[in-house]
């Protein structure tokens, strides 16, 4: 029960602050009679996003396929930077600086230069997202690594542990808390890359593209439509991180995990 009950707090509680805001935002609107073209009600909003849904949904789907694309390769390729990196100190020594100092250039500022070098397109959208979910999740994986017991290292050798196998069972498992830490902020942060990279490669619309139309054209109930949908990308985008983490680290949860295969020290 208390399980479930930490499941359903994580989930319902994101949930909850979302519906917390749309009754503020209707409040606010009501009380001080603001004008929809400052900004609409959410009542407003929905209704323009039933009565322009074919052209919202394409939007959302161009979105979300950049967004989950760049978010798989950006955390894959950040974890495996991560082991890497741990694997050998002098290859650590020398990438994590220039790592820590390319976190100084704001993505925006080079999502100019990805167009020129890859091309209005996918491409380039997809390594915005990335960027966005690569620098979190190495660091985090990094801190992870770095904080395995040595004695239980020397443990796992003296029984003769191959590399393997320590890293199987000994340091894999202590990289889960903080790569989903990382992966948590960088649910939402993608959806803001996702949309950069629309703002400066797209060819096929998008809701950043749809964002900015309405912009241009004073469509302040279109412009939260498209926020509004952006918003609900990136709430559930974290949860499922959330949903993902209680599968696989149920230790976290439950004092009664799952059983894992026995570790069997090869020779």
């Amino acid at each position: 029960m208390d399980k479930n009950r930490k499941l359903m707090l994580s989930i319902g509680g994101p949930i909850l602050a979302f519906l917390l805001v749309l009754a503020i935002w209707d409040l606010a609107v009501r009380i001080y009679q603001i004008p929809p073209y400052v900004l609409p009600s959410p009542e407003m909003t929905w209704q323009h996003i039933l009565s322009d849904w074919p052209v919202l949904w394409l939007g959302f789907q161009s979105t979300f396929i950049t967004f989950l694309m760049g978010f798989v390769l950006g955390a894959g390729a950040g974890f495996t930077f991560a082991v890497l990196m741990d694997s050998t100190p002098l290859t650590r020594s020398v990438l994590y600086p220039i790592l820590i100092a390319s976190q100084a250039v704001p993505v925006i500022a080079i999502s100019a230069a990805l167009t020129i070098w890859l091309g209005f397109g996918l491409a380039p959208k997809l390594v915005i997202v990335a960027l966005v979910v690569f620098f979190p999740v190495v660091v985090n994986v990094l801190d992870g690594l770095s904080a395995v017991d040595r004695d239980m290292l020397n443990l796992v050798k003296s029984m003769g542990g191959s590399r393997l196998s320590i890293f199987r069972y000994v340091k894999l498992p202590a990289t889960y808390t903080p790569l989903f830490s990382a992966l948590k902020l960088s649910a939402t942060f993608s959806v803001t890359g996702a949309v950069i990279g629309e703002w400066t490669a797209s060819t096929s619309g998008g809701l950043g593209a749809y964002l900015l139309q309405a912009n241009s054209r004073l469509n302040t109930a279109g412009t939260f439509s498209a926020i509004g949908l952006l918003a609900v990308l990136g709430v559930v985008s974290f949860l499922l991180v959330i949903l993902f983490e209680y599968v696989i680290t149920p230790w976290r949860s439950s004092a009664k995990a799952r059983r894992w295969s026995r570790y069997r020290a090869s020779h």
